[in-house]
């Protein structure tokens, strides 16, 4: 689908090489990532594959033909969405599209079908009869997308695709990536997004320096899936241990830091605190009083069951105790009851300032603290 051989690229006035004899070759129907630097040399290999540039040595060929020797036929097998939405921008989407439709000689039926259908698509259906300079950053790389997508090529070349665009369209030009390899077409695209990368590619290389350094193959191999960062890092020399567990960890873990909590929301919030500390602990002392005179009920019921001088296994100070304890299950409901009232009122607003209620939890604890 795609061979490169020993590529060799050089700007003018530049003793640096861009491209250094890269050599590789795409199969059909595989998805290929092409990864590297910001100036790792990228770019210029795919402006060189598409004939944007010329290159200093090597050979390009697109599905047999040779790039130099056979330009037309080489790009009529080709579509390329570049990273910097070159498109006429005083034609509508729909003028644009057109105008690449008559280049690739698509029939006018089966252009408008695939028009409306990728307009559909990437929600383009509004825009389409609007002049590109109106369009948003996102939208003019979908129209990108769809022009290059008009003649249904075998080879499907896009240098920073996601780059600009929503989640919604993210997703849906992944999906048709995938469509269009299922078809036996071959797609090869650029990228910094490495977990992307690693969860969509069959294969991957990667560039640094203008040389291609390593050529990972992905589909099945759940080792080069797990050390495709860390190779990376490597490969490109910015590998640092913290850095790199930091951004590991980027996959798995929170990183979102914790939300000051400003001084005027932490004092409006302790009345409500106190309130809630102190019905909690009534309704402690509730249940522990309750628990005691469902004692003491069944221990007069065990009484009245036998002749009453026989010793029934209550003293006389159990008795009195359990006697004291209903009269506190009374008096904290009460005090319950009130703290209620008070939550529900405005004006109440600090449990504190309510000296009669404070007594009365005072009195509930103070027989808590006798029994």
């Amino acid at each position: 689908m795609l061979t490169i051989k020993n590529l060799i690229k050089t700007y003018p006035k530049s003793d640096r090489i861009a491209v250094n004899d890269i050599s590789f070759e795409l199969r059909s129907g595989e998805i290929f990532g092409f990864l590297g630097q910001n100036g790792a040399g990228k770019s210029t290999t795919i402006k060189c594959l598409t004939g944007i540039l010329p290159f200093d040595s090597g050979s390009i060929e697109i599905c047999g033909y040779d790039i130099v020797k056979d330009p037309i036929k080489a790009k009529m097998n080709m579509g390329y969405v570049p990273d910097n939405h070159s498109v006429y921008e005083k034609l509508t989407g729909r003028e644009y599209v057109n105008y690449v439709a008559d280049l690739y000689k698509v029939p006018s039926d089966l252009r408008k079908a695939r028009m409306d259908r990728f307009a559909k698509l990437f929600r383009l259906e509004y825009a389409m009869d609007r002049q590109i300079k109106s369009y948003s950053h996102g939208m003019k790389q979908k129209i990108c997308i769809i022009a290059a997508l008009i003649h249904e090529p075998k080879l499907w070349v896009l240098d920073e695709p996601m780059m600009g665009l929503d989640p919604q369209s993210t997703a849906e030009i992944i999906a048709h990536m995938r469509e269009h390899c299922a078809k036996g077409n071959t797609v090869f695209f650029s990228s910094h997004n490495l977990d992307l990368v690693k969860k969509l590619c069959h294969r991957v290389a990667i560039v640094n320096e203008g040389r291609l350094i390593d050529l990972i193959d992905l589909e099945g191999n759940e080792e080069n899936k797990a050390n495709l960062e860390e190779r990376f890092f490597r490969i490109t020399g910015t590998y640092d241990q913290r850095l790199f567990e930091d951004y590991i960890s980027q996959e798995s873990e929170d990183m979102r830091p914790e939300l000051p909590v400003k001084e005027a929301e932490q004092e409006e919030s302790a009345p409500n605190t106190k309130k809630k500390s102190i019905i909690g602990e009534l309704s402690a002392l509730f249940k522990g009083a309750k628990g005691k005179k469902k004692a003491k009920d069944d221990a007069e019921l065990q009484a009245q069951s036998v002749d009453a001088s026989e010793d029934n296994g209550l003293s006389d100070e159990d008795i009195k105790t359990a006697e004291a304890d209903k009269t506190a299950i009374d008096e904290a409901g009460a005090v319950a009851r009130t703290v209620g009232g008070a939550e529900d009122s405005k004006e109440s607003a600090d449990f504190g300032e309510a000296p009669e209620e404070n007594a009365a939890v005072e009195t509930a604890e103070s027989k808590e603290d006798e029994q």
